[in-house]
């Protein structure tokens, strides 16, 4: 359940681009209507979609707040980026900014991380991990070395397909292809993970 709400506003970007660029004409007229002249028919969807992902981000801050819970740092981290970047996607009616968001977000958790393990001698995912599992401190260290990595390649590979194909191939990979090799990703790390649980527990 965690993941599906985390995943919200993702979901709904996605939806909101595709229902929108499905009728043009009216999502121009919606887009025109809350952000004023001068926007291109062919913005109308992008602009539409960063709005929803905007109210969804704050959506999901205001709804853990009203229930007495614990917003994670992650989700206080989405919400500025997705408001700054967002927010200037909106103002100058450009759908660059957007574009720089995940990547924005992957080399800031990877920078986090690397700064982390360098400056504060911290594995940040040994801290978060070390309650579920027992590992030694070589693993801890190449978990941590390989969730940078994995955060450096994905910012590369967002842009790369932001400049590189349509707009409409970048929601989709933001979508599919970003959610895929998340998932690839960490099915890998516990298949390494459960390895040296056995032979701890063999």
């Amino acid at each position: 359940m965690k993941f599906l709400f985390d995943l919200l506003p993702v979901l709904l970007f996605f939806a909101a681009y595709k229902f929108a660029g499905a009728s043009p004409e009216a999502s121009h007229a919606l887009a025109t209507q809350l952000l004023g002249q001068g926007i291109v028919a062919s913005q109308a969807p992008i602009l539409i979609a960063t709005g929803v992902a905007i109210v969804a981000t704050v959506g999901q801050v205001l709804w853990l707040m009203a229930r007495g819970r614990k917003v994670d740092t992650m989700l206080w981290v989405s919400l500025a980026i997705i408001v700054v970047f967002g927010g200037a996607t909106l103002f100058f009616h450009d759908a660059t900014f957007i574009k720089w968001k995940p990547t924005v977000l992957y080399w800031l958790f990877a920078l986090t991380l690397t700064v982390s393990v360098l400056f504060l001698k911290r594995n940040l995912i040994r801290a978060l991990m070390q309650e579920q599992v027992e590992l030694p401190e070589p693993v801890w260290s190449r978990l941590n070395a390989s969730w940078i990595a994995f955060f450096t390649v994905m910012g590369v590979l967002n842009l790369y397909v932001a400049y590189s194909y349509s707009e409409e191939a970048w929601v989709n990979f933001k979508l599919y292809g970003g959610m895929g090799l998340m998932f690839l990703f960490v099915l890998a790390q516990g298949f390494l993970l459960s390895r040296h649980i056995e032979e701890k527990n063999s």
